[in-house]
């Protein structure tokens, strides 16, 4: 056996042990849809901060689970699927004909690309809203949609509405989620904030990460 295989069936060994623990199958589950801060799966899964860890480290260890700081206040941690784990969680029933809500801070870029992108793969009804909207969807957010042949032109940013149980709601801000009282069947995807920088590429990021997330959900390509 070479080097490399012998390398690969290690790694194989490594994710096997690590899925063979029912709780740290049920962190995959728990995030496969959405992204959760180890005190959300501690309560959701009612694990001790230790033994969450634990797990935590192990699942990592075996390149399954990544952690990223909050893009809002620098100190809470998200954890996220690799997409080699992915394969592992049980598949998350979309309705598409069930509305979809995107949130943000501004509504100018992420959330109306979500919307845009979602109702172009899904085909279902979304919509988006910001807890502070701004004035105009941001240009960048406007190019980087034209560049993925998606039309932001008619767009207008608008403030959160009363949020009613019969809508999936999904926040793409990690300001948004930590100052809202979310619901337990919200959705969290840790994005980052391209008005950061402006870059267009920030924006593109955006795209991508946003096709990304659908394509796993709807069982496409990674």
């Amino acid at each position: 056996m070479t080097r490399a295989a012998s390398d690969a069936l290690a790694q194989r060994v490594k994710v096997h042990a690590a899925l063979g623990e029912p709780v740290r199958l049920a962190i995959v589950d728990e995030l496969a849809a959405c992204d959760r801060s180890p005190r959300e799966l501690g309560e959701r899964l009612d694990l001790s901060a230790s033994l969450l860890a634990h797990h935590l480290d192990v699942l990592a260890e075996a390149g399954l689970v990544t952690r990223g700081r909050s893009h809002a206040d620098r100190r809470r941690r998200y954890l996220r699927l690799t997409d080699s784990a992915r394969v592992f969680a049980q598949p998350v029933h979309v309705d598409a004909a069930r509305p979809v809500v995107f949130l943000c801070t501004h509504n100018s870029a992420r959330s109306q690309l979500a919307a845009a992108i979602w109702t172009r793969r899904v085909g279902g009804p979304a919509s988006s809203a910001g807890t502070a909207p701004a004035d105009r969807v941001h240009p960048e957010a406007v190019a980087a949609g034209q560049r993925a042949g998606l039309d932001l032109t008619g767009c207008r940013p608008r403030v959160i509405e009363r949020l009613d149980t019969t809508s999936q709601v999904v926040t793409v801000c990690d300001s948004v989620h930590e100052a809202l009282p979310v619901r337990d069947d919200w959705w969290h995807w840790s994005i980052a904030d391209p008005i950061v920088s402006e870059a267009p590429d920030a924006f593109d990021a955006v795209v991508h990460a946003i096709h990304h997330r659908i394509d796993h959900l709807m069982g496409g390509p990674s």
